[in-house]
């Protein structure tokens, strides 16, 4: 879920007609419901979100597919971007400082006997993004969407020979990343803003370009891959590799959509945003090439949520002067809720079918030579 500060108020969601079961949903966030029957009825409507979707009807979902690429190649890189920002970001960063784990991750860590804390697996799952991305140091690496700066901050330490470049459109967290940078002596690291969808790097800091590029829950904001793609590549050296993390579905692609009101999650959280499926970065190979491609067991996003939810739970009496502060008094009490609900929300997304449904993909890309990228363009436009 990284950064697409931080003091201003939420803004209010566009008036919706209310679902028939509102007064569920209103029951719900005022805590008038136990938690095991909210997330009994989580996975009732997930299950009922797998058929909608065509999980059993083959052709159906070939269909839906198909669709779903026209439009995401007919769409802008991203849509509804301050409403990414602000769903996640708006919130004092203590909010955040007082239930993620000490490196800030907002994204999912990395379980390997599934014993670890918190703090374990945000550090294994930072270790395996440098495998992955075959790091090493020296390089010129750019952390892209970087969040609270957890792959920015951990890269400078580990690789003191390299350069890190952190883009963020969060005024709030690029100030941040700059204070932990400066209060850690970390000289290699440098923070700017931007928008993704219409960011250019000035000829001084992008220089050749970049060795490595990671992005990490980032692309789950985007919709047009083939426009960020092409954007990317034309950041990154000749023999440069980009490494993305995305949470996935096994086979479905989606979009988050607010219709009726009916859907929550879209309504409060992921406002434009896009559920991918494992495959559907594939089919955005214009400018980049798949090198490898892995898939993580949706048990470690589950457990870093219920981490979170637990750390939450025990900050409730430090963090509601903070939710009062943006929410304002009367509202505080049901976005501290709704702040569970999501994280139980993602918790039961990823745990479905033991993380066998939902789950985090993770891809290596090389870039193409630009007589592959012409030759490749050439023929799409003689189809």
């Amino acid at each position: 879920m990284s950064d697409l500060s931080s003091q201003a108020a939420m803004p209010q969601p566009q008036e919706q007609k209310a679902p028939a079961d509102s007064w569920l949903i209103d029951w719900c966030e005022r805590g008038r419901i136990p938690d095991a029957l909210v997330r009994l009825g989580m996975r009732r409507l997930m299950k009922q979100r797998l058929r909608d979707e065509g999980i059993n009807d083959g052709e159906a979902r070939s269909r839906r597919f198909n669709r779903l690429i026209d439009e995401l190649r007919a769409s802008p890189i991203a849509i509804e971007t301050q409403a990414a920002n602000s769903q996640h970001y708006e919130v004092p960063a203590g909010f955040f400082h007082a239930h993620l784990g000490e490196h800030l991750k907002y994204s999912c860590c990395l379980y390997r006997t599934g014993s670890e804390t918190l703090d374990q697996a945000e550090t294994a799952m930072l270790e395996e993004y440098a495998v992955r991305a075959q790091l090493y140091d020296g390089q010129r690496i750019l952390d892209l969407g970087c969040g609270w700066g957890s792959l920015s901050l951990w890269l400078a330490e580990k690789y003191p020979r390299s350069k890190i470049v952190a883009l963020s459109n969060s005024q709030g967290q690029r100030e941040f990343i700059q204070a932990a940078a400066a209060e850690r002596g970390l000289a290699n690291l440098n923070v700017v803003t931007g928008n993704i969808v219409d960011y250019e790097f000035e000829p001084g800091l992008l220089g050749e370009g970049f060795d490595r590029v990671l992005s990490i829950e980032m692309f789950e904001h985007m919709k047009n891959y083939r426009l960020l793609l092409s954007k990317i590549s034309g950041w990154m050296r000749e023999d440069a590799k980009l490494f993305v993390h995305v949470f996935a579905h096994r086979t479905l692609a989606y979009h988050f959509e607010v219709k009726d009101g009916s859907d929550w999650m879209s309504k409060y959280f992921f406002t434009g945003g896009t559920m991918p499926s494992e495959s559907l970065l594939l089919h955005f190979q214009d400018d980049l090439t798949i090198d490898r491609q892995w898939w993580v067991s949706g048990m470690h996003y589950e457990r870093t949520a219920n981490h979170w939810l637990e750390n939450l739970d025990a900050a409730r009496d430090e963090l509601m002067p903070l939710l009062v502060q943006t929410y304002g008094a009367a509202n505080a009490p049901v976005w501290f809720q709704r702040w569970r609900m999501f994280y139980m929300a993602v918790a039961e997304l990823f745990g479905y079918a033991k993380g066998n449904e939902w789950g985090i993909a993770h891809y290596r890309f090389t870039r193409r030579s630009m007589e592959q990228v012409n030759a490749r363009r050439s023929a799409s436009a003689a189809c």
